[in-house]
Parts: structure tokens; sequence; C-alpha cells
């Protein structure tokens, strides 16, 4: 499961990073990014890699009304190559989902605790993701979900999924603009190893994602 997340980084460093050449329209950085919003994302367009936004929900071409990408936020790695919402956007649509950490959630006996989680050794991260064009009129919708797998050593003690962090050096595989069977995009994501990550715990004040500000980050005293 991801639900919400982080992009607090700069857009020179992000630009950097990702090697991408253009600058980002209406780059906005966010302490809470929730299901809904638009979000930066990476693709591959034949040329160049392009950075840009789309919305956090997938919304399938084929689909007869766009409020299924509230459904949609995330995908399960494991069955995605089977499933006719994704198995054709693993062809040629995919894409990264650029952050700098996630929250998750962790059940005790008295409520959920959030937790801000990152990577041990890079500021900047991509998660795998999948997008795809629907259209409606003449209105034109770009829409994308987070791939998900079960939790590592790290992430199980606070739930049982966690997003897939794409190692650095396989990013550019990723959205490669060759095709990729569903075999392939299967195997690919499922040999993949998340590097060490961190994690601390964050007030409730994140629980709602109209809450935007570095409240949401800060680190509970005990």
């Amino acid at each position: 499961m991801c639900g919400r997340y982080t992009l607090l980084r700069e857009e020179v460093e992000i630009l950097k990073e990702f090697g991408i050449q253009h600058s980002i329209d209406s780059f906005q950085p966010s302490y809470n990014i929730a299901p809904g919003q638009n979000i930066l994302a990476v693709i591959h367009n034949g040329k160049d890699k392009r950075a840009g936004y789309l919305k956090w929900g997938l919304v399938p071409s084929w689909s007869s009304d766009e409020k299924i990408g509230y459904k949609m936020i995330n995908a399960r790695s494991e069955t995605v190559h089977q499933k006719p919402s994704f198995k054709k956007l693993l062809k040629r649509k995919r894409c990264l989902i650029i952050a700098d950490s996630f929250y998750e959630w962790k059940k005790t006996d008295e409520a959920k605790q959030p937790k801000r989680i990152q990577l041990a050794d890079r500021k900047l991260f991509a998660f795998a993701g999948l997008w795809d064009k629907w259209e409606d009129d003449d209105r034109n919708l770009f829409t994308c979900t987070i791939l998900t797998k079960e939790a590592n050593g790290f992430m199980q003690d606070i739930h049982h999924r966690m997003p897939i962090i794409l190692p650095k050096d396989k990013e550019d595989e990723w959205i490669s603009p060759n095709e990729m069977d569903a075999g392939s995009a299967y195997n690919f994501l499922q040999s993949i190893q998340v590097d060490d990550l961190k994690a601390h715990n964050v007030s409730s004040h994140v629980n709602t994602a109209k809450n935007n500000g570095p409240s949401c980050i800060e680190p509970l005293v005990n």
C-alpha cells in the first residue's frame, strides 16, 4: 500500500538526478501528496525523458467512468501482468513517480501511528508506476498508479505491503521506450531489491490531506 508521500527537493535537483533536460511546468513541492492529486512523473517519449504531472489514480483508457481512479491508486506487482487494467500498460506506458519519502500507518493497540519512511542513502528516488490516457469528448485525462509488493524485512513491522522503489540503475530500464512483454515486466518487478530504509514517527496531522506543511514530517519526540 502507498497512499501518501512527499516531494520536497528543489526542481533543479530533480532535473539533475533524473537526467531531464526540460524544466517542469508548474512544479510545486509538497509535504502531503494524496490520491486524486496531480503528481510528478517521468516518462520516455522515444527521444528523451520528460517530467510532468499525472493524476494519481489510474483511469484505464477503456473505462466508462473516471471515478474508477479512486480505487486504482496502487497496483499489485504480483498480478499486474494478468489484470486487463494493467497488462497492456506494461508494454509502453511505464513511468517513474518521483518522491523523497512516503508515509505508512503502523497499527498499535491504541491507534494507527503514521511514520515517514525514507531511503537511508538517497534523498530522491522513484516509485515504479504505470500511466494511461483517458478521453471523454474533448477532454483528455492522464493518470497513473504506483506498483506495490510484499513488504521487505524492514517494512514488515510497519505494514505488509510497500511501494516498489527502483534502484538507481533500474530507473532508465523501467521507462525504456522499448516494449516490454508482460512476463518480462513481471520478472523485472519481482527482481527489485529495495535499498535500505529508515523511518520515524510523525504527527497524526498528516492524516488529513489538506494539511501540507513542515508539521507533517517533523519527528515526534517521545
